[in-house]
């Protein structure tokens, strides 16, 4: 069964970067519950402040982590194993780190998946801080002569942007920025943050506590550039596989603590890709400027990376005759990738610089697809799971089997997804309603399904040596 878990995170404001916990939704005695790593103070004269606590680096976050236990978090399930883990271990992945500073530039480029992606993560993290530290008390409250707004809260600019149907939209992918309509609604995304950001980040940073509950300073903090460097050189060299070790951890009970959102796991189960963020994001600049991009792929036989491009809106895999390539590791790949062998991506007009590039193929979190998972959590859902799985995670899964499929033209695969199918009705509720949870009686029906489409993937994955 699929367990509370509690995710590090990174929030950058003003440069620079902190540190902290965030523990997704899970339910608890038939009540759902979210929280953030910090206290609520209060004060008779401006009431209740609810505080997150941020430090300067995941070693400075650990410590206080096994050290403290009076904070928001102490009552959490997982919270026992969380105050034994490293630095290493409470390092936020590349989908958990939010750069507030960054999102006026990410609405001024065009709207492609990475720029919707990200500032969709950005905009909902904040919704969930808003949620959480929203004590339901304003200024006015603490004064009895003044009518009390039921309203009014505490993150009113917040809540106002979160309402926008263009934020909202971007739960919907880049497809709802596409063509005329969608760029006027991009547009319209743009006006509303420069009207509504700098609110956003002022009510916000009157809730983030940059001295970690009084045990750091500012001026612990580098410049946000600095952060990821930082990182680095505190967990030392052989923390460059600090991603697969933060997800290996496990709950007493056998759940995961950390990387898991809503109680689900990351794409990381059978992963071979040990490289750390800074390492995927320096290789991330190469391959999104040739336009082919570096896939793993995680099915019952074991995990494999390769590449994938889109020639006129659709997947192209390195491989030939329908069948895919993959690799037990990004140096296998880049292996051969130098040689002769003829195969489908060999026209492409960038292919010349693949082939002589030192890059190491490292695929980006998006950009990993881990089929088996899925079916996990659909039996974990059927199992009396329900509540804590939600509809987002058949987001990756489905966008990998799909692009598989269409390379591979598995018509079963098309037929197994279609709309009126029990998936396709499925996906079609997780482009609706992302955040809505799974029930039982549904993945039990999914499940079957699910592996059908997963077993007719897998005879497309060639394995190389």
């Amino acid at each position: 069964m699929a367990r509370p878990s509690i995710v590090p995170i990174a929030l950058t404001l003003d440069d620079r970067t902190g540190y902290t916990l965030w523990a997704p939704p899970w339910e608890e005695d038939g009540e759902e519950w979210q929280a953030f790593l910090g206290t609520t103070e209060s004060d008779p004269d401006t009431g209740s402040t609810a505080k997150v606590h941020l430090f300067p680096t995941p070693a400075a976050l650990a410590a206080f982590c096994r050290t403290s236990t009076d904070h928001d978090l102490a009552d959490h399930p997982v919270w026992p194993v969380v105050a034994g883990l490293g630095a290493a271990d409470l390092t936020p992945d590349d989908d958990h780190r939010y750069d507030l500073d960054g999102v006026y530039d990410i609405a001024a480029d065009n709207p492609d998946r990475w720029a919707v992606e990200e500032l969709a993560a950005t905009l909902d993290i904040v919704g969930r801080l808003a949620e959480c530290l929203d004590t339901g008390e304003s200024d006015d409250d603490v004064d009895e002569d003044v009518e009390e707004d039921e309203d009014e809260g505490q993150f009113e600019a917040v809540a106002e942007l979160v309402a926008r149907p263009e934020v909202g939209s971007l739960g919907l992918g880049v497809e709802a920025f596409v063509g005329r309509s969608g760029e006027d609604s991009w547009a319209r995304l743009g006006g509303a943050l420069d009207e509504l950001w700098e609110d956003v980040v002022e009510e916000l940073g009157e809730h983030l506590d940059w001295t970690g509950a009084g045990t750091v300073a500012m001026e612990d903090y580098p410049p946000a550039s600095e952060a990821a460097e930082t990182d680095v050189d505190e967990l030392g060299a052989e923390d460059d596989e600090l991603e697969a070790v933060s997800l290996t951890k496990d709950d007493p009970a056998g759940g995961p603590v950390a990387g898991a959102a809503a109680g689900v796991s990351t794409i990381r189960g059978a992963s071979r890709i040990t490289a750390g963020p800074a390492a995927v994001a320096a290789a991330a600049e190469f391959w999104e400027e040739v336009g082919i991009l570096p896939v793993e792929v995680v099915v019952r036989e074991g995990a494999g990376v390769t590449l994938r491009c889109y020639v006129e809106d659709a997947a192209r895999f390195l491989g030939r005759n329908g069948e895919i390539y993959l690799f037990d590791t990004p140096a296998d790949l880049a292996r051969f990738c130098a040689g002769n062998e003829e195969h489908d991506l060999t026209e492409i007009a960038t292919w010349p610089e693949v082939a002589d590039t030192d890059t190491l193929p490292l695929p980006a979190e998006q950009d990993r697809y881990d089929l088996t998972e899925l079916s996990e959590v659909l039996a974990e859902v059927a199992d009396g799971a329900a509540g804590l799985v939600d509809h987002r995670a058949f987001a990756q899964p489905i966008e990998g089997a799909r692009d598989i499929a269409e390379y591979a033209r598995l018509a079963k695969v098309e037929e197994l997804l279609a709309p009126a199918s029990p998936l396709g009705q499925a996906i079609a509720r997780a482009e609706r309603e992302p955040g809505a949870t799974l029930r039982a009686e549904d993945a039990a029906v999914l499940r079957p399904a699910w592996d059908e489409v997963v077993t007719h993937v897998s005879g497309a994955l060639v394995f190389r040596d």
